[in-house]
């Protein structure tokens, strides 16, 4: 019977927001939601926050995650990519004598992940046998109609589109970077969190917000409120 986990990063070091993968959102660490999703979703064997933390660690098993491991100094850095964090949890694993068919990386400043798209990436996987399923969202503005700054100016990327109707060029997305499922043997062969054989669950813009600076986060609580008709004191 296949088995699968799901994969929460969460290093210690962060510098443009201090402490943000445990920071306080709209009252409670903003790991949590992350946490509380995948445990709602109900598809996942494994759920496990990797760190070098020992306060992140803390937290994170107070809301339901496991952490059997820390992560090892080599993938703790500013240079380790995803990729080698989820590849060093899988095979730590197997070490251990559990092997997992499929995984769910998720990132813990993650609120708008819900239980439901976790879930339905995951059926996604399984149903159509593909690398990975992951949330997208459409780009507000068309990039055909983008604008670059050479020589103190301001010109277009494509002049070819200057006089193109937004309706008429075609829709380009990107990635929401909130969560990849996948299935493991193509992340450990690949070391790509997404390739050419990927489905897309294409998701609301009310439902996205980068967050890597202070006003970022804001944005998040705002948009988060406003979507759970949250009423902030």
């Amino acid at each position: 019977m296949s088995k699968s986990i799901a994969i929460i990063t969460a290093r210690g070091g962060s510098k443009r927001i201090p402490r943000k993968n445990i920071k306080n959102f709209l009252g409670k660490p903003i790991i949590a939601y992350s946490i509380e999703a995948a445990i709602k979703a109900g598809c996942f064997d494994e759920i496990m926050v990797s760190t070098d933390d020992q306060e992140i660690a803390d937290i994170s098993k107070s809301f339901g995650a496991k952490v059997p491991f820390f992560r090892s100094a080599k993938n703790s850095d500013d240079y380790s990519t995803t990729a080698d964090v989820i590849k060093e949890v899988i095979l730590e694993y197997r070490n251990r004598g559990t092997k997992f068919d499929s995984l769910c990386c998720i990132y813990p400043t993650a609120p708008f992940v819900t239980s439901e798209k976790l879930k339905k990436a995951m059926q996604m996987l399984s149903d159509n046998k593909v690398d990975c399923v992951l949330p997208i969202v459409k780009y507000s503005y068309p990039v055909q109609r983008s604008l670059k700054i050479e020589n103190g100016k301001a010109v277009m990327n494509w002049p070819k589109n200057y006089f193109a109707r937004s309706q008429d060029l075609t829709p380009i997305y990107h990635d929401c970077g909130q969560f990849y499922c996948m299935n493991t043997e193509s992340l450990l062969n690949q070391m790509k969190l997404f390739a050419e054989n990927t489905l897309p669950i294409i998701t609301s813009e009310q439902e996205v917000q980068d967050i890597d600076n202070e006003e970022d986060w804001k944005l998040a609580e705002i948009k988060y409120s406003f979507l759970h008709k949250l009423v902030r004191a």
